[in-house]
């Protein structure tokens, strides 16, 4: 590693849709040890038509999924520009950019990201690093997750890393190696029914506190085949389209009792997925706000030491270390470890475009 400072920018946006993630990051690396700060950091919501576009598009033809990525990728350089501009954000080394995930597809060797064309660098204006995914799958990969390496080299005081966003995923130290994997179905379930009551999200799991639990819903939902599968593995929003939202509609009960019982089956199985149940827990992703959640996962981890950061940690964990992945990959050093997506080997992923030269 040449450099000794790095500063950049991460952008994500995840399968819970609430907008694009950006955060102004410097790293640095003293004695082989890295250290972040993270600046300006914002969320900023998808124009009015957008989210219901993304929610549509894993049904697109591949025509309809060209079309959208152009777009798409127009309206993410100018969320990007307007960041750096609003910021007056200088001197950057590189933006590193995940996009939208619209088709995960691992199994049949196919993953999409859409916003990651090669006209974002021209776009805004800057070095670009993006499309992390679809190299491991074609390694024979699961595409997913990515940020486990991320979570080893920033955050190794803890023992377990939990992301809790439209999907929940962790990522542990077993026997040296980095292990990570999705759990479950998390906001992607919770804010389509918090939608039916009028609201974009369950606050702080109120309404799933007031609901009871369906133990005949619950014990279906845990009885899906992706538990007993052994990771690496994970979900895209094909699972929960589905698979998951039409078995729960299959009862007739509250939208209140099917976010409870919902609710119980995320804490459930993140207890079940922790080989040991005892050490320290951090918990990331717009699902750490969610109290109610937090508290039923206290109750399957009463020796757990559940910790719920800052909030820009929590906000902005995912972009930040999509930003050092990016970083790694400047360095072609490893950002992708083969023990947590199966894939054929180490390897250093994702696209470089670069800042077009004004003539």
């Amino acid at each position: 590693m040449q450099k000794k400072m790095y500063n950049v920018v991460g952008v994500m946006s995840g399968t819970s849709l609430d907008g694009v993630d950006l955060a102004h990051i410097r790293f640095s690396i003293e004695n082989c040890k890295w250290e972040f700060q993270i600046f300006q950091c914002e969320t900023v919501a998808y124009p009015e038509g957008w989210v219901g576009l993304l929610k549509k598009a894993v049904d697109f033809s591949e025509a309809e999924l060209t079309t959208l990525n152009k777009e798409y990728t127009a309206l993410l350089g100018g969320i990007i520009s307007d960041f750096i501009a609003k910021h007056k954000i200088e001197d950057l080394d590189a933006v590193c950019s995940h996009g939208h995930t619209i088709l995960h597809q691992p199994q049949n060797g196919f993953t999409l990201q859409i916003g990651n064309l090669p006209e974002i660098a021209e776009l805004i204006q800057q070095k670009v690093v993006c499309d992390f995914r679809v190299q491991d799958v074609k390694m024979g990969g699961q595409g997913a997750p990515l940020v486990p390496i991320g979570d080893r080299i920033l955050f190794s005081d803890y023992d377990y890393c939990l992301n809790l966003g439209g999907f929940s995923n962790v990522s542990f130290e077993e026997n040296g190696n980095r292990i990570a994997f999705d759990i479950s179905p998390v906001n992607t379930v919770l804010n389509f029914y918090a939608d039916k009551l009028g609201l974009k999200f369950d606050d702080k799991g109120q309404i799933s506190k007031s609901g009871i639990i369906s133990a005949e819903l619950l014990f279906e939902l845990n009885k899906l085949d992706f538990y007993r599968k052994t990771y690496p593995k994970s979900l895209g929003f094909e699972f929960v389209k589905e698979t998951v939202l039409p078995m729960i509609e299959r009862y007739s009960i509250s939208v209140e009792d099917k976010l409870r019982t919902f609710t119980e089956h995320v804490a459930f199985q993140i207890a079940a997925a922790l080989p040991e149940k005892e050490g320290s827990l951090l918990v990331t992703g717009g699902g750490a706000y969610n109290i109610f959640l937090i508290e039923r996962m206290r109750v399957y981890l009463p020796e757990m030491q559940i910790v719920v950061p800052d909030a820009k940690t929590i906000e902005f964990k995912e972009a930040l270390i999509f930003a050092l992945l990016g970083v790694l990959r400047l360095e072609n050093e490893v950002n992708v470890l083969a023990s947590v997506t199966g894939a054929s080997g180490n390897h250093s992923s994702g696209v470089i475009y670069y800042k077009p030269v004004k003539l």
